[in-house]
């Protein structure tokens, strides 16, 4: 292999890429683009849940309930209600995720001795996420009215009091751990797709005979229409990084140096593999396809992106292992958010080591500059 063959074909590869004005979108525009676009509608954060009221006790005590759910930030109590009649209404059309009732004598058994008062909270079940969290936001809010709650002169306390501390992402702001996950699934995408057409495009035009006609090896021609592609991707993870810092406010907490060699492993590996599904297919239309589905699904639903992959079942947390986003989204939360070594992310690094040389690797086997009869 010479540098010289190496460089002339990746200078060749360049000059067609440029002339491709959908591959220049892709490259360039679709990745700031998906990080903005994402990083705003991908949110677990929930905030102003709607709530209704059936207040049928109309006292001090039971208002200051009410102000306890609306001080607290996370409820927006936008509805009065009159009567039990209409609760079933609201909760089937949703315009509120909840409504919580409060009982005739509610003050009265506050005020009694050895009494508690009870409430109701009816949630609308159908999306059990949301649900789930409004219902640990409520329970935490009841618990701390009435710890607060003074009777007889006394302020009641709880014998244990938790005083909880978050590192990494102290304000628990869910885009901070969506943005760096977007950097592994976006370049997962956008890798594959961009070398996808490469070998494609050189069939479908008709210039696979000139290219087997030039004395360069299967090796060379693979590196050399990769480079272009290499440097594409690591301006396009910097954009993205730097585009979540000043948009989103992720912060960058650990080494650039190993972020970049890192990024590099799994570039290499992700450059692969969508020549791989070029060199295979031979259509431009037929790899887009088949790149979109082998690296956008298993990057959104199986590298713990979204999904928690210690919840999964056995069967697909096996499956995790194959998934490369899986690791470098590691590897992104680790380095932005915490701030960790190598000494803490050797493991993935040798596994994208693993993954850039397999898709080296199938992308040279694969590819024959031999024309078929």
């Amino acid at each position: 292999m010479k540098m010289g063959r190496l460089l002339a074909m990746a200078r060749k590869e360049w000059i067609q890429l440029k002339r491709d004005s959908r591959s220049m979108i892709l490259a360039f525009a679709l990745p700031t683009f998906m990080v903005v676009f994402f990083g705003y509608a991908i949110s677990f954060d929930i905030n102003d849940i709607g709530l209704a009221v059936l207040d049928n006790d109309r006292t001090q005590e039971s208002r200051e309930l009410v102000e306890a759910f609306v001080s607290s930030g996370y409820f927006n109590v936008s509805e009065r209600l009159e009567s039990s009649a209409q609760i079933e209404d609201r909760l089937t059309r949703r315009t509120v995720l909840g409504v919580l009732t409060i009982p005739p004598g509610y003050s009265a058994d506050l005020a009694a001795p050895g009494r508690s008062a009870q409430i109701q909270l009816l949630f609308d079940g159908s999306d059990a996420n949301t649900t789930t969290i409004a219902m640990n936001y409520a329970d935490a809010i009841v618990s701390r009215h009435s710890a607060t709650r003074i009777t007889g002169g006394r302020s009641l306390r709880l014998p244990v009091t938790l005083e909880p501390r978050i590192w990494y992402n102290p304000t628990l702001e869910s885009r901070h751990m969506i943005v760096p996950g977007l950097i592994a699934v976006i370049m997962s995408i956008i890798a594959a797709m961009l070398t996808a057409l490469t070998i494609a495009r050189e069939w479908e035009r008709g210039t696979m005979e000139q290219l087997a006609a030039t004395p360069v090896g299967r090796l060379e021609v693979v590196l050399g229409k990769l480079l272009p592609y290499l440097a594409i991707g690591f301006f396009d993870v910097v954009t993205i990084v730097v585009t979540g810092m000043l948009i989103f406010g992720t912060p960058f907490n650990g080494s650039v140096v190993l972020l970049g060699v890192l990024t590099m492993l799994f570039l290499v590996g992700a450059l692969g593999l969508g020549m791989f599904i070029s060199a295979a297919v031979k259509s431009q239309v037929l790899a887009t396809q088949v790149a979109m589905v082998a690296t956008y699904l298993p990057a959104v639903l199986l590298s713990g992106f979204i999904f928690d992959i210690a919840s999964m079942p056995t069967f697909l947390r096996g499956v995790t292992y194959l998934i490369p986003a899986r690791y470098f989204i590691t590897v992104t939360r680790g380095i932005l958010l915490k701030g960790v070594g190598a000494d803490v992310l050797w493991v993935q690094a040798i596994l994208m080591v693993v993954y850039a040389v397999v898709g080296l690797g199938l992308a040279t086997m694969t590819f024959k500059k031999e024309l078929e009869a």
